[in-house]
């Protein structure tokens, strides 16, 4: 092994794992073959990485937290699926990460500089984007897809296949079993939508006048008693200058679940 891994001697380490340069590998960590770890990455003590796992460059993993392990699904049957995880991201204490399924793909993919807290859970086959945040004991189940920078309350629970768009926020506790539109706030059981997330779009520096686009856009979506057809046709007539509002539109159209709707309103998949 390079002189430049710094691994605790109680670790353990396989020669068949892949370690970059200044790789920190703590006390009673484990290792497994078929792990690839990016430079810079430091692994805490008692942490488990397994299976075929890659991690990308200067990752944080906490003590205790575990990578890779096999899907909890009764379908898979010990296939070679993987997990796949970017650079700078901070995974805290006891959290899980499993491997994909082949009927999933194949593949769990987390983005870059996402930050999974406490006790979360990334079940099989989801897929996570950039500058996510996962909050204390949430749990995603299999094939969730939660897009850039989008924030998970703390226990909130995500029903399998159910999608969050990018800069929305799950708030805590919520149990989400509709797909959430990008830039909204859905809270409540069944998570229900409560308008933007405004906090959100402010920090990633979305201007004055496309949040007020967006209240307008989603006055037209909730506000006018109009179906599903009909308010698509106007946000594309009216709306379509507006990027934001057309991502809004791919949303919606590629929807498999439905979708959160203010409370009151019940999640529809057509019209």
């Amino acid at each position: 092994m390079s002189e430049d891994y710094r691994i605790h001697p109680t670790a353990v380490v396989s020669p068949r794992a892949e370690l970059g340069p200044d790789v920190v590998v703590g006390p009673y960590a484990v290792v497994g073959p078929g792990v690839r770890v990016g430079a810079g990455t430091r692994i805490g003590a008692h942490a488990v990485l397994e299976g075929r796992t890659t991690l990308g460059q200067k990752n944080l993993v906490f003590p205790f937290a575990s990578l890779g392990a096999e899907p909890q699904d009764r379908k898979h049957r010990g296939e070679p699926t993987e997990l796949e995880i970017g650079d700078e991201n901070v995974i805290r204490e006891f959290v899980t990460i499993h491997a994909g399924t082949v009927h999933g793909g194949g593949v769990t993919r987390v983005g870059n500089g996402c930050l999974l807290m406490n006790y979360a859970h990334v079940a099989h086959d989801c897929r996570l984007g950039d500058g996510v945040v996962v909050a204390n004991g949430a749990q995603l189940g299999g094939h969730v897809v939660v897009e850039d920078h989008a924030v998970i309350g703390a226990l909130a629970g995500l029903h399998q296949f159910v999608r969050v768009g990018e800069s929305a926020i799950v708030g805590a506790g919520s149990m989400v079993s509709l797909d959430v539109l990008p830039y909204c706030n859905a809270t409540g059981d069944r998570a229900s939508l409560r308008g933007l997330n405004f906090v959100g779009l402010r920090r990633r520096g979305f201007s004055s006048e496309t949040i007020a686009t967006l209240q307008r856009a989603y006055r037209v979506l909730f506000g006018r008693g109009l179906t599903l057809r009909e308010a698509l046709d106007v946000l594309r007539r009216e709306y379509a200058g507006c990027e934001a509002v057309v991502r809004w539109l791919v949303f919606l159209q590629s929807s498999r679940r439905g979708f959160c709707r203010p409370r009151g309103r019940r999640g529809s998949e057509g019209a």
